[in-house]
């Protein structure tokens, strides 16, 4: 065992301030020199994580103090970005279980605890963000160790240490009421619960890899923890793959060690360290590097199975390649190859037709996430509305995945919400009230899930908060109202106009304005009633001698509403597609033509009866 080294993973329910602390860690840590300035929430480092808050990539970091190394890898709180959390788990010791003092535990707490105490690992409970109004640090603590009591943790792991404090404020103690100074409680409890981290230096090297990185300058790099022996640059070794379980003799070109925010190339590598090792042209996660050419395989932590299913196109409509550059299949499908080799939550199959490819994951942020990346890299494709993934039980049976879903919301809403999970077939479990809010606990299909939160948000105002858990594979609920609306589609190509607005606009909301380009079976707004309205919106004004062209017009046409991504993806139907290109999100009809769309649905229903 290596003494000076600590090996821990930070997990919380999301936005519960896992980041901020490792900031924090950071420069307690003398990553920043005293004239530099400090980075806020510095592990966020994708755009996508800067723009929603939120962390998506497990990330590695190191800090030095009191001449001990402590890597931390800063973990996704989010339950479709549930992949990193496990695959980080396998790199660590011990974890610090980060609590918000208002909050408690939450649904991904939950998620994230259960399998930090499957994998055997030690626990830091950090209570966060006790400086918060009505923050209850005491109260926290007891639901903590009703949590570890609920999920069977061994008595070693339920006597674990707790300090409290604000990660954003700079301090930690041992125990309420103590002075507020700074982190030094927090390293301690650390250097002093947190085993070294369990390695057999005097055996042949080897290393499961369990992130990758990229370099421009050296490709692919390995990451994971050397579980045994030291490694120089220059030594030959062996990739074990997880897939076939070929050997592939490479060479290690280069070694790099964690340091602060960045990495700094080393020489050689010591086992127990977290480190990456680049020379390699073919490696996965999931891989095993080892120096002796008979050894073995190590096992592969096996991921949570993804629970809904989408299908990513080759863009067909008429704008086609008018906003992005990567527009043909070849570039579509070389691109989703791409992401499986970082990226082991989830599952890429070719279709039957050529240009349409199932992409199987863990939820629609998970797929939102990848869609907005592809569109910034200058991709172009159709994305449909997810669906779940069933399963056969022994008797033949329908089997379709089921979550547990936790619902904050506004006393005055609770009847709102209450009413949505009745018309999504939910099962109320509990409800808590809490000062100035009421927590819904429900089981509900994964089918049922699906746009929720945009009832949610909607219903509450944007005060509600929404989250959810895998629970179990169940009996087929029957049909599930997840839309209740239609929508307005387009039956002329062109640029939008005012005047053609405010007549479509008298059908329902619009989700276009004036002046954009729209096309035949374009959505351009939503029905309030369950069918699907055609309407110009490009018509022109007809001019006369008495009245000039823009006269009264633009007073009474409401802006358009506009959908994120994520939301697009959950709010379109079955013979729908979100279009997705590096300027716009354009919602439309898988069968553009008005005429063969009525064919089709008249065909289908035949079918039906």
């Amino acid at each position: 065992m290596n003494q000076s080294i600590r090996n821990i993973a930070i997990i919380a329910h999301v936005d519960h301030g896992k980041t901020t602390l490792v900031d924090q860690l950071l420069k307690e840590g003398g990553v920043y020199r005293a004239n530099q300035a400090v980075q806020v929430r510095a592990m966020d480092s994708m755009d996508l994580e800067k723009e929603k808050g939120i962390t998506i990539k497990a990330k590695n970091t190191s800090v030095h103090w009191k001449d001990k190394i402590i890597n931390i890898v800063d973990t996704p709180g989010h339950a479709d970005f549930g992949g990193e959390v496990e695959r980080a788990l396998r790199m660590v010791d011990g974890v610090l279980l980060v609590i918000d003092a208002y909050d408690g535990p939450q649904a991904q707490t939950r998620f994230v605890l259960r399998k930090a105490l499957h994998h055997g690992l030690k626990v830091v409970i950090v209570i966060n963000k006790i400086d918060r109004e009505n923050a209850e640090p005491a109260k926290m603590y007891d639901k903590v160790l009703e949590l570890l009591m609920e999920l069977n943790a061994t008595e070693e792991q339920f006597d674990a240490p707790v300090v409290y404090g604000s990660g954003r404020d700079g301090y930690m103690m041992f125990h309420l009421g103590e002075e507020k100074k700074n982190m030094t409680p927090l390293f301690e409890t650390i250097l002093d619960h947190i085993p070294p981290p369990f390695a057999k230096p005097n055996e042949p090297f080897h290393m499961l890899v369990s992130n990758l990185d990229w370099s421009d300058y050296v490709g692919r790099i390995a990451v994971g923890k050397i579980l045994g022996g030291n490694a120089k640059v220059g030594d030959p070794v062996f990739v074990v793959r997880h897939s076939d379980h070929k050997r592939i003799r490479s060479k290690i070109t280069k070694i790099f060690e964690f340091t602060g925010l960045g990495t700094r190339e080393v020489e050689s590598a010591v086992a127990g360290n977290i480190v990456g090792f680049a020379g390699f042209e073919d490696v996965d996660i999931g891989d095993t590097l080892t120096v002796d050419e008979a050894g073995h395989a190590l096992p592969f932590t096996q991921i949570d199975p993804p629970t809904l299913e989408m299908q990513f196109c080759v863009n067909d409509g008429p704008l086609v390649g008018t906003e992005g550059k990567l527009v043909t299949s070849r570039q579509l499908r070389e691109r989703l190859m791409r992401e499986l080799k970082t990226n082991v939550s989830i599952k890429i199959e070719d279709s039957e037709k050529a240009g349409i490819f199932n992409v199987k994951a863990r939820g629609a942020m998970q797929v939102a996430v990848l869609v907005e990346t592809m569109r910034r890299e200058g991709f172009e494709l159709l994305v449909s509305r997810p669906t779940v993934i069933e399963k056969k039980s022994e008797d033949g049976k329908r089997l379709e995945p089921y979550e547990t879903v936790w619902i904050e919301v506004p006393d005055e809403c609770v009847g709102a919400i209450m009413q949505n999970l009745a018309n999504r077939k939910g099962l109320l479990t509990n409800m808590e009230k809490h000062q100035h809010s009421t927590m819904i606990e429900a089981s509900i299909t994964t089918r049922g899930l699906i746009g929720m939160e945009i009832d949610v948000v909607n219903a509450t105002s944007g005060r509600g908060v929404l989250s959810h858990l895998f629970k179990e594979y169940g009996p087929y609920a029957g049909e599930v109202l997840t839309r209740i609306t239609g929508t307005l589609i387009a039956t002329e190509a062109g640029e939008t106009t005012t005047y053609a607005l405010l007549m479509v606009q008298e059908r329902g909301k619009l989700f276009c304005g004036p002046g954009e380009q729209v096309y035949e079976g374009m959505i351009v707004g939503e029905n309030p009633r369950n069918e699907d309205i055609a309407c110009n919106a490009v018509r022109e004004k007809k001019l006369t001698n008495f009245r000039s062209q823009g006269e009264g017009v633009a007073a009474g046409l409401t802006p358009a509403t506009k959908l994120s991504l994520e939301r697009a993806i959950e709010y379109i139907a079955a013979d729908e597609f979100v279009e997705v290109t590096p300027k716009n999100l354009r919602l439309r009809k898988r069968i553009l033509n008005n005429g063969e769309r009525q064919k089709s649905a008249k065909s289908q229903k035949r079918q039906g009866e």
